[in-house]
């Protein structure tokens, strides 16, 4: 194997195994760090197929991070890469399980522990609003008025209206659908 390719497949899977080794509360808290060290340090992705991985990411059955990994390696080393990702992003809290729950009883009453797991949880909600933040923002700055109507008119259907997640995909899938279809419609006039 070329020295470059083994490079490559170190970084992959010592700086996928570092963010989820060193993140807390679930996948949308690993999507702005995997963004930082693959768009804006290592260069390997651009910003918008960065969007576009978390997007498939979210809507793929399992977890966001291992299915952003899945993607991230793909696209940087194909399927060897996709793997060394996976392997990276499950290992630290296989790890982390597996030693806490040697010790689940003592964790479990200690009052000390229940009080830092309720404050890591502020954290988690704001990294995860951050994200949506940036989201949004990225959406507005390109001028996207549909992306922002179908955006609030999601949120609006889940909080107001309790609308099942299910419909609320399908039917933004057929909005982004028929965009698509009228873009490519005006591009060929």
């Amino acid at each position: 194997m070329e020295e470059s390719k083994k490079s490559t497949y170190a970084k992959l899977f010592f700086s996928v195994f570092k963010l989820s080794a060193c993140t807390f509360g679930g996948g949308y808290v690993i999507v702005p760090l995997m963004r930082k060290r693959f768009v804006e340090e290592l260069g390997w992705i651009e910003e918008q197929e960065m969007l576009d991985m978390i997007a498939i990411a979210q809507s793929s059955p399992g977890p966001i991070a291992v299915n952003a990994s899945i993607l991230i390696g793909y696209h940087v080393a194909g399927i060897p890469g996709a793997l060394l990702t996976v392997l990276g992003t499950v290992t630290p809290p296989l790890i982390t399980i597996s030693i806490i729950s040697l010790f689940y009883q003592a964790f479990r009453d200690n009052a000390i522990v229940n009080l830092v797991m309720a404050g890591m949880l502020c954290g988690v909600a704001a990294v995860i609003f951050d994200v949506v933040i940036d989201m949004v923002k990225q959406i507005i700055d390109r001028k996207r008025i549909l992306h922002v109507l179908v955006l609030i008119g999601a949120f609006v259907a889940v909080r107001f209206f309790s609308i099942n997640i299910i419909i609320i995909i399908l039917v933004c899938g057929v909005i982004g659908a028929l965009d698509s279809l009228y873009k490519l419609k005006a591009v060929e006039k």
